[in-house]
């Protein structure tokens, strides 16, 4: 395969640059497959120092789920209106509101979480650590380890994404926030089913 004929596949299958393709097939010496991981890597780095910026634009995405028995209202924001009417963000929105409806979680992040539902899961956690006959001093790495396992099943960015399981939802919007160039949150969701209060 030609360069060219790389850094064209590559561009097909990440949506990067041509300059930062051409660096990036460079760098792997010509694997496609090792040039995306570079990609991916600068992106990261990309999108960890847009963080800070603020974004107050956005959209509120609507996702019905067939058979009309389940919704979720989601708010994604950025820092543009331009980006907000891209369809690449507008996929993302639905991507993750999507994902709300199929995996269910009770906040966006850990700082999210009520700490009237952490205190109900360490008394819990905590009771089924003594009463499996753990000793006091290990009983709080255990109550910390169940926390974290409960933070990863329950906090919408840190949950498997339910299109792609080898990443986090917070991996598929950090990889949003490098091919847009803008800073891109999720600032609260509400998910409805027939039924339930």
């Amino acid at each position: 395969m030609s360069e060219l004929d790389a850094i064209r596949e590559l561009r097909a299958r990440t949506g990067a640059g041509v300059l930062d393709c051409k660096k990036a097939i460079a760098e792997s010496g010509g694997d496609i497959q090792k040039a995306i991981d570079v990609l991916r890597k600068r992106g990261i780095a990309k999108a960890e120092s847009k963080a800070g910026r603020e974004a107050k634009e956005g959209i509120i995405e609507a996702y019905i789920h067939p058979g009309a028995k389940l919704g979720v209202l989601l708010e994604l924001n950025c820092e543009t209106d331009f980006v907000a009417r891209n369809q690449e963000f507008k996929n993302l929105a639905h991507d993750v509101a999507m994902h709300i409806a199929a995996s269910d979680p009770v906040a966006v992040s850990r700082g999210d979480v009520p700490e009237e539902v952490l205190q109900r899961e360490r008394e819990i956690y905590t009771e089924q650590a003594r009463a499996s006959g753990k000793p006091e001093h290990v009983v709080e790495k255990v109550v910390a380890g169940r926390l974290d396992k409960y933070y990863k099943e329950n906090c919408l960015l840190e949950q498997p994404f339910v299109k792609d399981p080898d990443k986090t939802v917070k991996d598929v919007v950090t990889e949003a926030i490098a091919r847009l160039g803008e800073n891109i949150f999720v600032q609260r969701f509400q998910r409805f089913k027939v039924g339930e209060e």
